[in-house]
């Protein structure tokens, strides 16, 4: 089956309730955990590349499906899930908000290429760890 088409989602303000977050955290980084034991890091970090299954994780983890800050609010999850065992996991996340943003060597410079990073795959993110850190 063809996916082809577009989604017109609205622009939420506001920020994820306290609850809403503490259960994401949570539940995201049970699934991520799952899926690097039964399917490795590489399985998990395709998943993370499609726009469909994140989309659908995001949903999962308790979001809105048609939320404008999905993104944000399932990566800084996952930041605050996976990072604390990142050496363990063989993931780390990277990005995110600036006032959360973990530094990383390896991230491209605020200006003219900002826009170019953005459409990169999610895998670039996630594998900065992996990279720096020989796993």
């Amino acid at each position: 089956m063809k996916r082809s088409g577009f989604a017109d989602l609205p622009l939420h303000g506001g920020r994820v309730p306290a609850w809403l977050a503490d259960r994401m955290t949570k539940l995201g980084t049970a699934i991520s955990e799952a899926i690097i034991y039964h399917h490795g890091v590489p399985e998990l970090l395709s998943r993370l590349s499609d726009p469909f299954w994140f989309q659908a994780f995001g949903s999962v983890m308790g979001m809105d499906w048609h939320s404008s800050g999905i993104t944000t609010s399932v990566i800084g999850a996952l930041k605050r899930g996976l990072n604390p065992r990142a050496g363990e996991l063989g993931v780390f996340v990277c990005g995110g908000q600036p006032r959360w943003r973990v530094p990383c060597s390896n991230q491209p410079p605020h200006g003219p290429h900002r826009q170019q990073r953005h459409r990169r795959r999610v895998p670039n993110i996630f594998a900065l760890f992996r990279r720096e850190h020989g796993g």
